[in-house]
């Protein structure tokens, strides 16, 4: 018995490839350029290739929803990416970075209270800088991710560069950073 996928290639030069089912099977979705609306091509994703670059997919259309970030390599299932479920909604290539990684962190929603400037990974906020938690920052330089809790684990928050006065802002409901890294080759 032969099952044959459909395949929609938008570039030659792709840089993602969605698949519905888990090792690489089922209907795919190819991409290589930012995607606000995966749903009119896919109903599910439960594995993924990225092929060159860095990118983040979302749970929601638009950019919304749990974000996860992924680089080059396989994903034969959505929990190899760390998902929840196999909803990918859209997608965004990072952009490489050229130039030095600066962000300022706060204690404090409005960059309120003690304030750090750094320009490397934390993988334990608390045990570096005994923060509970960061309520608002300003990325000066690069792209970072937040994540949920130490050593780069749950639910991730990509940010780039501009001014985040609360956790909304970066789009998680209340703070909770644990570590964060930058996005780096």
């Amino acid at each position: 018995m032969h099952t044959m996928g459909i395949n929609i290639v938008v570039s030659f030069d792709l840089q993602i490839i969605f698949y519905e089912d888990r090792n690489f099977q089922g209907r795919s979705y190819e991409t290589s350029s930012d995607c606000p609306e995966l749903t009119s091509y896919l109903s599910r994703c439960n594995s993924c290739r990225v092929e060159i670059g860095n990118w983040m997919v979302y749970e929601r259309p638009s950019y919304m929803g749990y974000q996860y970030f992924l680089k080059e390599g396989e994903f034969s299932d959505y929990q190899r990416w760390m998902g929840f479920n196999d909803c990918v909604r859209s997608c965004r290539m990072i952009p490489q970075h050229q130039g030095s990684h600066r962000m300022r962190i706060f204690e404090r929603s409005e960059f309120g209270g003690q304030m750090t400037e750094l320009t490397d990974d934390c993988p334990n906020l608390h045990e570096r800088f005994h923060y509970n938690d960061i309520y608002s920052c300003n990325v000066l330089g690069g792209w970072w991710v937040f994540y949920e809790h130490p050593n780069y684990k749950g639910r991730q928050y990509l940010l780039e560069k501009g001014e985040y006065r609360k956790p909304t802002d970066w789009g998680a409901v209340c703070p909770n950073v644990q570590s964060f890294r930058r996005l780096t080759e």
